[in-house]
């Protein structure tokens, strides 16, 4: 009896001490769950990799987290819808980057053999704002097939000393797994301006790692990667990006011709009528950029929308509005100011202010 009594109590007793271990190992494991920090992190980064994946149309690659950020801002050539039919005028130069750009990626076995036909590694594009320079990127990325990974100074910059460097490096290395790629800098002049002595340590060190990773891809000939730069202010940046960048083209004020063949581009698929002089509409917008062009079609096309409101006012209802005429686009040159002479206007009208009222006291 005293025997049952104990092997009973023994039992009861491993039992208990079983059970114990158990929850033991449960709440370690749930412990250890919490503990690991960078669990959901890894998670929501193999979660991005797969979306950006499907975003590029390219196979899942072994990426760093570094590659990670810079991948956020790469886009696919599908997703573009500028190409070169949709830039009007700039049609020795749309030439000129075919031969240099478009065709050694698009085809890089016509340009495997010698050194001198190697692709071109660096080219830059200058002139005034709103003369199509981004626009012209794009469209060049869209024709090559080739990923455009947009460079911007705020996603290079880090709060954590190193990181900005790695952060470079990560351009250059995506690009090679994702090539043939473009790494367009926009505004290249606030990002690689002259190094002055007083210039943020940082920003120095960023500037010389990017020129030294550059140089690196530059003696790999088979690489189908290349930096396309634009700036409005080409005589800041510093000599040694020039010297990287071989390749420039002005883009300019477009003349009447070209005016006229952008007006043309703007105009395709819209509700215009058929009669329209474009090439006189382009004789009266002097000195307009493509940009300044676009606002003014936009401007025009509410013309058509402001007499159907009047219409309807009167009592006379109408389920669309009329195309848009060459009277509207007059009416619409007329009225125009462009963003930077009512800019330069403002701040001569407000200098005027200025010197009345310090005069006045």
């Amino acid at each position: 009896m005293n025997d049952t009594s104990t092997e009973t109590k023994h039992l009861q007793e491993l039992v208990l001490y079983a059970a114990r271990a158990t929850l033991s190992c449960l709440a370690l494991f749930a412990g250890l769950k919490h503990v690991d920090h960078n669990r959901e992190a890894s998670k929501k980064a193999i979660e991005q990799k797969k979306e950006i994946s499907k975003r590029l149309g390219r196979p899942l690659i072994q990426t760093n987290p570094y590659e990670d950020v810079i991948a956020c801002n790469v886009i696919n050539p599908d997703h573009i819808d500028v190409e070169f039919n949709s830039i009007g005028g700039l049609e020795s130069i749309k030439q000129s980057l075919y031969e240099l750009v478009i065709l050694p990626l698009r085809r890089p076995e016509l340009f495997s053999y010698g050194k001198l036909l190697g692709p071109q590694k660096g080219i830059l594009l200058y002139g005034p704002p709103g003369t199509g320079k981004t626009m012209l990127a794009k469209a060049i990325a869209k024709e090559s097939g080739a990923v455009f990974i947009n460079v911007r100074l705020s996603d290079l910059m880090s709060k954590w000393f190193g990181d900005a460097q790695k952060l470079v490096a990560a351009v250059f290395s995506l690009a090679h797994k994702l090539q043939p790629a473009i790494i367009f800098i926009d505004e290249v002049d606030s990002f690689l301006s002259q190094r002055r002595t007083t210039e943020y340590e940082a920003l120095t060190s960023m500037k010389t790692e990017f020129m030294a990773l550059w140089d690196g891809f530059t003696t790999d000939q088979n690489a189908r990667v290349m930096v396309l730069a634009a700036t409005n202010r080409p005589s800041e940046l510093d000599e040694a990006i020039l010297r990287r960048l071989p390749q420039s083209f002005e883009i300019g004020v477009p003349d009447r011709k070209e005016r006229a063949a952008i007006l043309k581009v703007i105009l395709k698929g819209e509700k215009v009528n058929k009669n329209i002089d474009l090439d006189f509409i382009a004789s009266i917008c002097e000195d307009y950029t493509g940009s300044d062009l676009i606002e003014l079609c936009k401007k025009a096309a509410y013309y058509p929308i402001r007499d159907l409101l009047d219409n309807e006012k009167k009592g006379k209802s109408s389920n669309c509005s009329r195309p848009l005429s060459q009277k509207d686009l007059e009416k619409a040159v007329v009225t125009f100011k462009k963003t930077k002479v009512a800019a330069n206007e403002y701040s001569r009208l407000n200098s005027i202010r200025n010197m009345v009222s310090a005069n006045g006291r």
